[in-house]
């Protein structure tokens, strides 16, 4: 599903340079769970922004699903990840003045979808994630483990190849985490292909490949 080859990632800050990927191989199979572990800053949440087309590498190539997706212009990576991509944050970045089925809605409309067509595959998203009598709930309405599953439905309701998930459980308590942790799982179990960051080597055993990143180097583990 995903093929990376020689990622290169540097950030300038001034006269300072910092390589945080230093040529990163890595691959990832239609139907993978993968954890990808690591101390903060060894680069993790950039690899994933690199192979989620949300940032380009310096150099090295990314392809997905067998299409070269580094060599699309801008338009057309925004293009692919509105079709392809699902991305879930550890902020969930929901939008605070929209309800839940509108926040879910949001990436379907921009897709061209009917507005009462994206209505009824948000509601139907925000029941299979365990919110059903939620969908008029401002976020500040939602506890923080029910914002989380708000944007778990909003990156999975139009379908995605893969999900990427950046430190989604960061700021939930332990039995949210794990409620989140049991949703990927089921996801996976029905076919969802997940890229999952976390430093909790714990929450790893949920999947079925553990990467590990040292100072922007990547191993199996």
């Amino acid at each position: 599903m995903i093929k990376a080859k020689n990622i290169i990632k540097t950030y300038h800050d001034g006269t300072i340079d910092t390589e945080v990927l230093k040529g990163v191989d890595f691959a990832l199979k239609t139907g993978d769970f993968v954890s990808l572990t690591g101390k903060s800053g060894a680069g993790k949440s950039t690899l994933l922004y690199q192979l989620g087309l949300l940032d380009r590498p310096d150099a090295g190539s990314v392809e997905i699903d067998g299409l070269l997706v580094t060599d699309l212009d801008d338009q057309k990576q925004t293009q692919f990840r509105l079709e392809n991509l699902g991305y879930i944050f550890q902020d969930y970045a929901l939008i605070p003045d929209l309800t839940a089925v509108e926040n879910i809605m949001v990436p379907l409309l921009m897709l061209g979808i009917e507005t009462q067509t994206a209505r009824k595959m948000a509601c139907e998203t925000l029941e299979q994630v365990g919110l059903k009598g939620k969908e008029n709930n401002l976020p500040n309405a939602l506890s923080g483990g029910e914002q989380q599953r708000v944007s778990v439905a909003r990156a999975i309701c139009n379908k995605p190849k893969i999900l990427f998930a950046d430190e989604p459980t960061a700021n939930l308590d332990t039995a949210n985490s794990k409620n989140i942790l049991e949703l990927f799982k089921d996801l996976n179990k029905k076919g969802q292909t997940i890229l999952m960051v976390t430093h909790e080597r714990e929450y790893t055993k949920y999947g079925n490949r553990v990467f590990n990143m040292i100072d922007g180097v990547i191993e199996e583990l």
